[in-house]
């Protein structure tokens, strides 16, 4: 068994890029670094980094150990805030990270659900897919939440979608003359505001204009921001694409109009990721138990 004082050195050497900067951080000998290192190689049979002048250079052995390490540093940190928060009856805390879309549309309806049992803290990061994944990975979050089904989930991660939104061309007050539908072509002469090109968002949009032989539009404003996104299509010409579950409120009091795009049909699935062989802590279980919730009803 590994013993966890070495780990943590181990996280420490890689965190700082050098034994030196790891005893530094640490406040103990550079001797006393080196030989924890050499007891956790001889421990495991291999060798976990190279030195050289600019610092250290893991193997892939020492790769993968740094990602244990660092979340057992994670889980230490996690235990210590739960007791803390218990004795004070509240539950929690869990970190979960997604992107705005996905928060917006399952957030709130999971938080509704879980704040019935009482008090907790929750901490809610916007992060893209894959920014969401490294974290998952990290041990920074429990649950990662976003777009699903576009590829297959990578053999460490559980993916589950929870619902599908219909998708619509959203636009603002300029274009109060635009019918009830258009067609794609027709959408694509406009100014949008689109995702950035890394996200599973705008892979959906660039799959939607590939599918109708449309050139992508040309004239864009690339923003990752939700709320900034709404603003410039509410008071500009730019137009976007977005689930009506995300512009529900805008819709309603008429700040914001869906338009259908004629001949496309776009939905989106949103979900959760969590890590395979890792446990949930008792908050993130209630929290995954209310996405579970959402699909139920949703699928009704």
């Amino acid at each position: 068994m590994l013993d966890p004082r070495l780990l943590r050195t181990y996280a420490a050497v890689c965190r700082e890029g050098s034994i030196s900067g790891a005893a530094r951080a640490l406040n103990i000998s550079q001797p006393s670094v080196s030989v924890a290192i050499a007891q956790l190689e001889g421990n495991l049979a291999c060798t976990l980094f190279e030195r050289t002048r600019a610092g250290i250079v893991l193997t892939p052995a020492g790769a993968k150990l740094r990602r244990r390490a660092e979340m057992m540093e994670t889980l230490v940190r996690e235990a210590e805030a739960e007791v803390a928060r218990a004795s004070e009856g509240v539950r929690g805390p869990l970190t979960i990270a997604g992107t705005p879309g996905a928060l917006v549309s399952l957030v709130p309806q999971v938080v509704e659900r879980v704040e019935r049992a009482g008090r907790f803290e929750l901490n809610i990061l916007e992060r893209a897919d894959h920014e969401a994944l490294d974290l998952l990975r990290k041990g920074d979050i429990e649950i990662a939440l976003g777009t699903t089904g576009i590829e297959t989930a990578p053999a460490d991660v559980e993916e589950t979608s929870v619902l599908q939104d219909p998708f619509a061309l959203i636009v603002g007050r300029a274009h109060d003359a635009l019918g009830a539908e258009v067609t794609l072509a027709e959408a694509g002469r406009f100014g949008w505001v689109m995702p950035h090109a890394q996200g599973g968002f705008r892979r959906q949009i660039e799959a939607l204009f590939l599918g109708g032989e449309t050139p992508l539009p040309r004239d864009v404003i690339r923003s990752d921001s939700l709320l900034t996104t709404k603003a410039i299509v509410r008071r500009t010409a730019h137009v976007t694409i977005l689930p009506h579950g995300v512009v529900a409120a805008e819709l309603s009091i008429g700040v914001l109009r869906a338009v259908r795009l004629r001949g496309a049909s776009f939905h989106r699935r949103i979900g959760m990721r969590t890590l395979k062989g890792r446990p949930l802590s008792d908050l993130a279980a209630e929290f995954f138990e209310g996405l579970h919730a959402v699909r139920a009803k949703h699928s009704q």
